[in-house]
Order: structure tokens, then sequence, then C-alpha cells
């Protein structure tokens, strides 16, 4: 076997169109992430959901930074209780056969770049399970800029972690010793954090509320998504509090006067200028067929 094998990762994620690292994993372009920073935890979730992708949220986590968000691309590892066989030919195959250093989290953290989260299954191991401490998260904060860590386990250090910037940790729990008594059997492979499964490459949006792991080739539909029923809720709430339209019309399915009067809103106004790079053709064209079709229509997306 080979730790963080391109050939690997490439298989794993043939819906992937896009650019990628040298190592093969997903890279989501810089706008997207920055655009995934904006949206809710919500707001990422339904794109998914509606798509069959139910297994995407974990929110039986502890937070470092609760109210800071966290956007990144994952970078996996999973690891396994200790089996003294297995773990001395893993240890020495990374050290002599691909040029590693130091004990398995180190190889992963050492493999970072920016805006890159680490995402490790340590199967809820605490005791002896701590994946970074002060110093391993200093370094995911200096390789990452602005990203951090999804740990299905333990932490240690918490006093020290808190006060390092740029950087958030989601985790089970926390523990003074150091890790041990654990081998990694996989590094960006299909890692399992509570209900969900991360992938290499995919866009890890952490909220308050958790985190919620997006594939890469739904990123920008989901972002898109997203910022279409914020901007929505906009103009919704504008047009209320003026007392043109009723609750009923801006919840139910928009005829053509009101999305003309929208459209009419988003070209020019201050509130939607952040948004004037979304195209609603398909909606228009909807409300125009749906009005052929006589009453009913189509459910507000």
């Amino acid at each position: 076997m080979k730790f963080d094998n391109p050939e690997d990762i490439v298989q794993l994620t043939p819906l992937w169109e896009g650019e990628r690292f040298e190592n093969g994993r997903p890279k989501v372009p810089e706008d997207i992430l920055r655009r995934m920073r904006k949206i809710t935890l919500e707001e990422a979730w339904g794109p998914l959901w509606n798509r069959g992708y139910k297994n995407q949220f974990e929110g039986d986590l502890r937070i470092v930074h609760p109210d800071k968000i966290m956007v990144g691309r994952a970078v996996t590892a999973v690891m396994v209780p200790l089996r003294p066989d297995l773990h001395e030919t893993l240890l020495k195959y990374g050290h002599e056969r691909e040029g590693r250093r130091g004990f398995f989290n180190q190889w992963v953290i050492d493999s970072l770049g920016e805006d890159d989260v680490v995402v490790v299954d340590m199967y809820d191991k605490i005791y002896q399970g701590t994946y970074v401490g002060g110093n391993l998260s200093t370094a995911i904060a200096t390789r990452t800029k602005r990203g951090g860590a999804v740990i299905w386990g333990g932490i240690r250090d918490i006093q020290q972690i808190v006060h390092i910037d740029g950087i958030n940790v989601y985790y089970r729990g926390s523990d003074p010793t150091a890790i041990g008594d654990c081998t990694m059997v996989g590094m960006n492979v299909p890692a399992r954090i509570g209900r969900t499964v991360c992938l290499p490459g995919d866009v890890v949006l952490g909220t308050p509320s958790g985190v919620i792991f997006i594939p890469p080739h739904l990123a920008e539909p989901t972002v898109v998504q997203a910022e279409k029923s914020q901007v929505r809720d906009v103009f919704g709430f504008i047009r209320l509090k003026e007392g043109v339209y009723t609750t009923a019309q801006i919840d139910a399915a928009w005829n053509v006067p009101l999305w003309e009067d929208f459209l009419g809103w988003f070209g020019s106004a201050e509130e939607a200028a952040e948004y004037r790079h979304l195209e609603w053709d398909r909606e228009l064209e909807e409300a125009r067929n749906s009005a052929h079709d006589g009453p009913g229509g189509s459910v507000r997306l």
C-alpha cells in the first residue's frame, strides 16, 4: 500500500472535472471557498440532501472557536488501534520508502497547504488519542492560513490552541496524554467522521452547529443555490416591510410579475451588489412555463 496515492485519489473522485493538486486531490477554486464562508449550514445542507447526499453532516463535536466559520479542502487520515506487526510495517514503510519523518499525524500535517483542513478518523479515541496539541496546531495554522482540523477523537493543549490565530478545531474530547497506541492505515482515503463520510478534496464547512462535508463536484452548485436563497430572502424582507407582498406570496412559487420585480431590484439595489454574478434565466423561464400550465406551478427553490 501507499500513503497519499494519486491513483487512488483520482479513482475515488471521478466526478470532479476541475484542477487537481499534484497528489490528485480535487482543488476547488479559492473563489468558491471564499463564497462558501458566507453561507449557512442549512443553506449548504439542502442542496446535498436533495441530491441524495444524506450522510454529510456531523454535529456531535466540540469546537475550539464556536463563533468562527471554518472552510477548506479536506486532507483525510484514518487511524486504527495498535497492532504491533501492522504498526511497525507501516511506520517503517513511510520512513524508508516514502521519506516521511516523525509519527503518523506529523506526516499528514507536513503535507498541508493553504486552505486545507485535516479530517481524521481517530475512531473516537481520546485517551492517548490526542491528534494535535499546541505545536501541531501552530503548524496547521501556519500552513493552512485559514484552515483547521476535524478530529473524531481527542486533542490536548486546549489552553494553547485557543490563542492560535487562523485555525479552528472540531474534536470529540480532550486529554493531557500524547498520541499513542494507534496506527494510520490510510492518508487521503475515505474517512468516517461520526455518521458522515469525507473524501479527500471535499469542502469542509465548519459552523457553530457542526461540520458538513461537500463533495467537490457539488461545491459550486451548492454555493450558487445558497446565494440565490440568500438574495431572494433579502428582497423578500424588504418587500414585506414595504407591505408590497404578503408572506404567502413571498414563500410560494413566484409568478412572472414578482420575478420581474425582483430582477429589476436585483439589477440596481445596493443590497444585491455582491450577488450580481448570479444568473436567473432558468427561474424566470420556469415561472413563465408555470403561468402557461395554469395554477399550481413549481415549488420555490
